[in-house]
C-alpha cells in the first residue's frame, strides 16, 4: 500500500521542480472613470512578484511601454501608468474643447501577457488598441524578452550567434510562406520591404509554438494586411540561437 503513495510523491516533486523556474505574477487591472464625456482606457497586464533584478526589469518595462502611447501631453512628465491614463483623458477633453465635442470618443485597450518561460528566457507580450479620431485604430503587437540570470532586457538581435545568418534563413522562410520567388525582388508581390531588402522586424519572440517574428500594420504591408506573423519551430531556429531550447 505505501508503494502508490510514494510514487505519488515522486511524481508530485518532480513535476513541481519543473516549476521552480517560473516567476510569480499577479494580475493587474487599471481603467479610466466611466462617464459620457470620458474616452475608455482598460489595461490589463500581469504584475511580477518576485524580489528579483529580472521581476523589477519587468515590471518596469512594461510601465513604460504602456506610457509611451497614452501619454498626450510630451512636455509633462508621467511616472505611472495611473498618470498616463490621466493624461490620455485630459487629451481627449482638449481635443473636445478644440473641436467643439465634434471629435470621436477616444479608445485605448491594452492586454498583456506572458507568452514563454524557460529557466533562461522569460517573454511577454502586450497587445494595444488605441484610437484619437481618423479613419481607424491602430493595433500593435509588442514583444518583451528577458534574460533571468543577468535580469535585463534583451534586444531581439542579441537572441542571434551571427544575425546576418538569420536574417538569409529568416528570408528563406519568408517567402516560402508569402509564396514569393526565391529569386528577385522581395516586394515583387506587393510587399513594402525599405530599398526593396528583407530586413528582421523589431518584434521578435519566444514562444512556445516557436520563435515568432512579427511585423505590425504598416511595417512592410498595408492597414488592411494587418499583421504579418512568421514562426519558426525551435528546432529549425535552434541552430541560430544562443538561448536554444529544449526539443
Amino acid at each position: 500500500m505505501k508503494k502508490p503513495i510514494a510514487l505519488l510523491a515522486l511524481l508530485m516533486a518532480f513535476f513541481g521542480c519543473e516549476e521552480t523556474h517560473k516567476l510569480t505574477f499577479e494580475p493587474v487591472a487599471i481603467e479610466s472613470p466611466r462617464c459620457a464625456e470620458c474616452p475608455s482606457v482598460t489595461i490589463e497586464i500581469p504584475e511580477a512578484l518576485d524580489n528579483s533584478a529580472v521581476a523589477k526589469a519587468i515590471n518596469t518595462a512594461l510601465r513604460e511601454e504602456i506610457i509611451y502611447p497614452l501619454k498626450f501631453d510630451e512636455g509633462k512628465d508621467v511616472a505611472t501608468i495611473e498618470e498616463a491614463v490621466a493624461s490620455f483623458t485630459e487629451g481627449f477633453h482638449q481635443i473636445q474643447q478644440k473641436f467643439g465635442g465634434e471629435s470621436a470618443p477616444w479608445e485605448a485597450k491594452i492586454q498583456g501577457r506572458v507568452v514563454y518561460e524557460d529557466e533562461h528566457i522569460i517573454t511577454l507580450s502586450l497587445n494595444a488598441y488605441t484610437f484619437t479620431g481618423g479613419a481607424h485604430g491602430y493595433g500593435s503587437t509588442i514583444f518583451l524578452n528577458f534574460d533571468k540570470a543577468k535580469g535585463i532586457e534583451l534586444i531581439p538581435y542579441q537572441f542571434f550567434n551571427d544575425v546576418e545568418e538569420f536574417e538569409e534563413f529568416a528570408e528563406a522562410k519568408f517567402r516560402e510562406q508569402e509564396k514569393i520567388p526565391r529569386e528577385g525582388n522581395i516586394n515583387q508581390t506587393g510587399f513594402m520591404f525599405e530599398k526593396n531588402r528583407f530586413r528582421l522586424a523589431e518584434n521578435i519572440a519566444y514562444t512556445e509554438e516557436g520563435l515568432q517574428i512579427v511585423y505590425n500594420q504598416y511595417e512592410i504591408a498595408s492597414y488592411a494586411d494587418g499583421p504579418i506573423v512568421l514562426t519558426i519551430p525551435f528546432d529549425e531556429a535552434n541552430t541560430f540561437l544562443k538561448y536554444k531550447v529544449k526539443s
